[in-house]
């Protein structure tokens, strides 16, 4: 992502360049020469995005930042054409219209690109511990985003119907899971992580997968995922490590074969500097 921004100058001076060699070389004016320039960059900037998916945000900064470019150039040397075939001088340089259009959006597409970086790679961690606030109890702020991702099957039909059905055969089956830690969890330290799993009547449900995994809210990158073993009948047990303190999301799943129950909780996880509560 970074280098992609930084990538950027260069599309912006490589474009320049030939459009100053269109420019001085061939007898297209300016804005002949504009146009071509603004169909080279977007055409270059297409297939670099097939090669090498940027992300839909970089791709539209770069796709603006190049078009406002060859607009500008376009711009400025149709006013220098006019100009020279202007006898009375009173043409100006550069109109103060265009001049506050291409500000404006320069200063958007540098806003768009400091967001970007920052969702991708956070805030400098100075500037990060002046502005954002942090707490002895709860999991520091972060400024990175790629948080947990929404659920997408309340926007289509087919998943959320899906999603329905199998709540309600999940309610007919009427497994009963208990979940827990043996001990409270404290960040960086190996766990032992717990699930009962019995039918309706009470009898163990056996010989299930039984895999999860438990979701970081502020920063999806740290999700950690398991299995667990049948140690005893219907009891499954894992060992693990969740670095941060904090809260954590659990998505847990049971499945014997063409049977499967899902779970959703949370649960808190101590810093391990600080005393067992």
């Amino acid at each position: 992502m970074l280098q992609s921004l930084l990538a950027l100058p260069l599309g912006v001076a490589a474009e320049v360049l030939v459009f100053l060699l269109i420019y001085l070389v061939t007898p297209l004016n300016g804005r002949q020469a504009a146009v071509i320039v603004a169909l080279l960059g977007l055409s270059a900037t297409l297939i670099y995005s097939l090669i090498q998916w940027p992300g839909a945000d970089v791709l539209a900064m770069y796709v603006a930042v190049l078009a406002v470019t060859a607009y500008l150039l376009g711009v400025v040397s149709h006013a220098r054409e006019q100009r020279k075939a202007d006898t009375d001088g009173k043409t100006r340089w550069f109109h103060w219209g265009p001049a506050l259009i291409v500000i404006f959006f320069m200063l958007l597409f540098a806003l768009d690109g400091v967001l970007v970086v920052i969702s991708q790679q956070g805030l400098p961690e100075p500037l990060a511990e002046r502005l954002l606030p942090r707490s002895d109890q709860q999991e520091s702020v972060r400024s990175v985003f790629p948080g947990v991702v929404a659920r997408d099957y309340q926007k289509k039909e087919a998943l959320y119907n899906e999603y329905l059905q199998q709540v309600d055969r999940q309610v007919q089956r009427g497994w009963q899971v208990q979940k827990g830690w043996l001990e409270t969890p404290l960040s960086g330290r190996s766990s032992v992580f717990q699930a009962r799993v019995l039918e309706r009547d009470g009898a163990p449900v056996r010989f299930a997968e039984v895999a999860g995994v438990f979701q970081r809210p502020s920063d999806s990158r740290l999700d950690q995922r398991f299995s667990m073993q049948e140690i005893e009948p219907g009891l499954y047990r894992t060992v693990i490590v969740l670095p941060e303190p904090g809260l954590w999301n659990l998505v847990l799943q049971v499945r014997r074969g063409e049977q499967l129950h899902e779970l959703h909780a949370s649960t808190s996880v101590a810093d391990a500097g600080d005393p067992a509560p």
